[in-house]
């Protein structure tokens, strides 16, 4: 039975059918969350949030989009780092105190030197610092997720709002950094 099929039978109120689909994603679940680290956090504590993200998700899918597994997987991951972000508290360190373990692998790989990967880690601080300042913080969410790789449709997944309204979003916090840069040289 597919997952979408599942959740016709959560909606019509068959536990078992959500108990069955929730076991499907505990696999999915471990993978993400295994993927992060949680200062101050057990892994078990990112398993947890991903889970209720699952719940959440089988309440909020809508057909007619992207599938139920691209879905949850969206509000996996975000639940997971969203979790990060709250657990260091401050705005302008939102999105500096987690990275997947995949990319540290990555940067290592690809480092010149430890000198060389510190000041690049200190530019980005201080970039999202700086942006952080200049942008609303819906821009800042929308345009730190661009960077990461996210599509307009994901962020729009993400963020539960409209493409339309992550697209002008997108645009806007644009044309403020464009602007300020420009000032700048």
């Amino acid at each position: 039975m597919s997952d979408e099929e599942l959740i016709v039978k959560i909606r019509s109120g068959d536990k078992s059918a959500e108990l069955e689909l929730l076991k499907r994603y505990q696999i999915k679940v471990k993978k993400k969350a295994s993927g992060f680290f949680l200062h101050g956090g057990e892994r078990e504590d990112l398993e947890q949030v991903g889970m209720m993200a699952v719940c959440s998700a089988i309440h909020s899918f809508k057909e007619g989009g992207a599938g139920f597994s691209s879905y949850a997987s969206v509000c996996i991951e975000n639940a997971v780092k969203d979790a990060i972000r709250k657990s260091v508290g401050a705005k302008q360190q939102a999105l500096n105190n987690f990275v997947p373990i995949v990319e540290v692998v990555e940067r290592a790989e690809y480092a010149v030197n430890p000198e060389d990967e510190l000041i690049r880690l200190e530019s980005r601080d201080e970039f999202l610092k700086k942006i952080s300042k200049i942008l609303s913080s819906f821009e800042f969410k929308i345009m730190v997720m661009y960077l990461e790789g996210m599509s307009v449709g994901d962020i729009s997944v993400a963020v539960e709002k409209p493409q339309k309204s992550v697209s002008n979003a997108l645009c806007r916090a644009k044309n403020k950094l464009e602007k300020v840069y420009l000032q700048e040289e």
